[in-house]
């Protein structure tokens, strides 16, 4: 069985996002980038798969300018056996990226796709059931849990009562929650080896054939408003009244 992950570039998880004076997107110059926190728990579960002998191959791939060659070599040096990037130029949304990548899910014929639950740059939360809707395969999403029996997957995910626990028949494409695992560190001789696996690229043009490009265009970005003062009041009645006055009560 192959195990298809896919990944996404981000800015790395301990920088502070600046928005470019412009206001026409995040700065990037000279921030460190990193493979989404998610998604790296979607690296670490396929290798454990794969290591307990229920896998035969980890596929990673990644949409993306060519500078995501970087977190693809890291996935490598984790332990993934071979990447493909598909490069693009621009912005990506949620559905090309899912229709994207139904094209390489058609070539590989995984058995297994694993993806984070969401990105930390957009959090939309939309790539992993817009992908298993198209390839019209199970999927269990916010999973801390997953076990592989055969063809088929038992999947703990977190909701808001709790746990819940699904079987689903493979291939079924499965979103990682924050609990699942904890990704392991690259080694310096895996960092070496990693630079002779294959890493594969296409223009993402050549995913897309006969997608219709109806996507949302972002017109500005803006930083958080600073946080207003708080004030301090004597008495219950003039927190009230503070509250009414605000329309908050």
């Amino acid at each position: 069985m192959k195990i298809l992950v896919a990944i996404k570039r981000v800015v790395d998880f301990n920088v502070r996002v600046q928005v470019k004076p412009d206001g026409n997107g995040v700065a990037t110059d000279g921030v460190k980038m990193s493979i989404n926190p998610f998604d790296e728990i979607a690296i670490e579960e396929a290798l454990r798969i794969k290591e307990a002998g229920k896998a035969d191959e980890v596929i990673v791939v990644t949409i993306g300018l060519s500078d995501a060659q970087q977190q693809l070599r890291t996935a490598l040096a984790m332990g993934a056996d071979r990447a493909i990037l598909i490069e693009s130029t621009t912005e990506v949304q949620s559905l090309k990226a899912a229709t994207s990548l139904l094209n390489i899910v058609e070539k590989e014929q995984p058995g297994l796709v694993i993806m984070g639950k969401q990105a930390i740059d957009d959090d939309n939360n939309q790539t992993p059931q817009m992908l298993a809707t198209l390839w019209k395969r199970p999927q269990a999403t916010f999973v801390s849990k997953l076990e592989i029996n055969g063809n088929t997957a038992l999947a703990t995910r977190e909701v808001d009562a709790g746990l819940e626990t699904l079987e689903i028949n493979l291939p079924a494409v499965i979103s990682t929650d924050l609990r699942l695992n904890e990704p392991r560190f690259v080694k310096l001789p895996d960092i070496m080896k990693a630079k002779r696996k294959p890493l594969d690229t296409m223009t993402i043009e050549e995913t897309l054939a006969g997608f219709n490009d109806n996507e949302l265009s972002i017109e500005k970005y803006e930083s958080p408003q600073p946080r207003q003062k708080g004030i301090m009041v004597e008495s219950v009645d003039e927190l009230v009244a503070q509250l009414k006055e605000r329309g908050l009560v």
